[in-house]
């Protein structure tokens, strides 16, 4: 390249409109209405009746579904929207198979597509219950999170922690062990009290850690292989308020501070930016309940600067980690103050596809260091990787399982190669010991998930008591599970 056209490129890049801050790296719930994250309809939502579940036979070549991402996709042979339980149960019986249950759609792993029976649980939705004095409430499986916050706070409630997207259904978060951060806090699954699950031979099983204790140790994260969750109960408590607090340092600076960080802080995540020498530190922190301070995001603004920069300086590492230092502001920081829902979960309008391993939490730093390290010898990676912090517990299938863990994920642009994703980062998630995140891309094979799993031959052993015929295993279940 002339030094006259780099010239060129360098004046468009540090003079178009670069400009990455503390600002822009999160956003937060808006604080009414629909989030932006709001996903579009994969296919027409059949016409429900009041009375009776919508059978829909699919005209063929119609109603496809796919996936939030795009890279999955099938042709059910009939979609099904049960209303309550009764015709859940008769449909469970009765419906071609492979019956797969279907929410938001957010899994990048072929959990869903079947060529039988699509089933949506949107009417199986709704608050049923709740106790303050209890600490409990409980909903229908079919609630997706971001309505599941609202219906909660109506009644001066809240969750006590979140993921950092809540377009999910409740099912599927439990199924896929959908996490948030914080050292103190396990993935949602762990604050499950009781469930309510129906076996495709349609028989309602209530569950709970006293109750049938080894089929909701194997229900709290199952990949929809046991059957369909009706309702969940949850741990609740009084609606509180949090202040986020993000600011922007050097990659190493933030490495070296972010186990002090994690254990200082009510949550704690990073984000590193690759090609850049800087990353973003999020905090939450509990205050008391008063006064509301926003401030307006801009992640998408920033996701198109780092997107800018790969596209004009891809070639040229060096000089695209220069130009990004002078567009960065390291001063810059941002606090809001907020009702917690409004500010764990994010605006995420820029569809990916990702992967995520969770690695002993002693083993944290050491992958995320390996991750980036890694990325950065592909120069179209733009993304920011993330990581988080989460506690053990004791679910069967719980990436957590009897360890404390470190979450780091990494994404590729919709639309654009992502195989390196499991070429390049399967192996250094391998070398650090990590589970792989059911609903992210991963490579595993069952003998490798087995091994990492001490209770998968006990969970095996409930999904063959209550579906005996497979009656939920699409091929790739089979596969995944070991039961080809």
């Amino acid at each position: 390249m002339s030094s006259v056209s780099r010239r060129g490129l360098l004046h468009t890049a540090l003079a178009g409109g670069l400009s990455i801050g503390a600002n822009g790296l999160v956003e937060a719930q808006p604080a009414s209405g629909v989030p932006k994250a709001e996903l579009e309809p994969t296919a027409p939502a059949p016409a429900a009746s009041p009375a009776a579940a919508v059978p829909a036979k699919t005209p063929a070549g119609t109603n496809r579904w796919r996936n939030w991402s795009g890279i999955h996709t099938c042709q059910p042979a009939t979609w099904q929207v049960p209303g309550t339980v009764d015709e859940l149960a008769d449909l469970l019986r009765r419906a071609p198979g492979p019956i797969r249950c279907v929410g938001a759609g957010h899994s990048f792993t072929p959990l869903v597509p079947t060529a039988g029976t699509l089933l949506s649980l949107d009417r199986l939705s709704g608050l049923r219950s709740h106790s303050l004095k209890d600490g409990q409430a409980t909903l229908g499986a079919g609630t997706r999170l971001q309505v599941t916050s609202r219906l909660l706070d109506a009644q001066g409630l809240g969750l006590y922690n979140l993921p950092d997207i809540d377009a999910q259904t409740l099912a599927g978060a439990m199924a896929t062990a959908t996490h948030g951060t914080g050292v103190g806090f396990g993935a949602l699954h762990t604050d499950l009290l009781g469930l309510s699950l129906m076996t495709p031979a349609g028989q309602l099983l209530h569950c709970s850690p006293d109750k049938l204790p080894e089929v909701f140790a194997a229900a709290q994260v199952s990949l929809g292989a046991l059957g369909v969750l009706t309702e969940v109960t949850l741990r609740v408590r009084a609606h509180y308020h949090l202040q986020r607090r993000v600011w922007l340092a050097k990659t190493q600076d933030l490495l070296d501070q972010a186990p002090t960080l994690a254990a200082q802080h009510r949550q704690f995540e990073l984000y590193l930016l690759p090609f850049t020498g800087y990353g973003a530190a999020i905090t939450h922190d509990e205050v008391p309940v008063g006064q509301v301070q926003r401030s307006t995001a801009a992640d998408e603004d920033v996701l198109r600067d780092l997107r800018r920069l790969r596209d004009w300086l891809g070639r040229w590492p060096a000089l695209r980690r220069w130009v990004a230092q002078r567009a960065i502001d390291p001063n810059q920081s941002e606090t809001m103050t907020d009702v917690s829902w409004r500010l764990l979960s994010t605006q995420r309008p820029t569809r990916f596809n990702e992967t995520e391993g969770h690695v002993p939490h002693e083993n944290g730093i050491a992958c995320l260091r390996e991750v980036l390290a890694t990325l950065e010898k592909r120069n179209e990676v733009f993304f920011p990787i993330e990581f988080r912090t989460i506690r053990g517990d004791q679910a069967w299938l719980s990436p957590f399982y009897g360890r404390d863990s470190c979450s780091i994920a990494a994404h590729a642009m919709q639309g654009e190669p992502h195989d390196y994703l499991l070429s390049e980062l399967g192996p250094v998630y391998r070398r650090h010991g990590a589970r792989p995140h059911w609903g992210k891309l991963h490579d595993r094979s069952p003998t490798e998930l087995r091994a990492l799993y001490p209770q998968w031959n006990a969970f095996a052993a409930v999904r063959r008591e209550l579906d005996p015929q497979g009656r939920m295993l699409t091929p790739y279940m089979k596969q995944l599970l070991g039961e080809t």
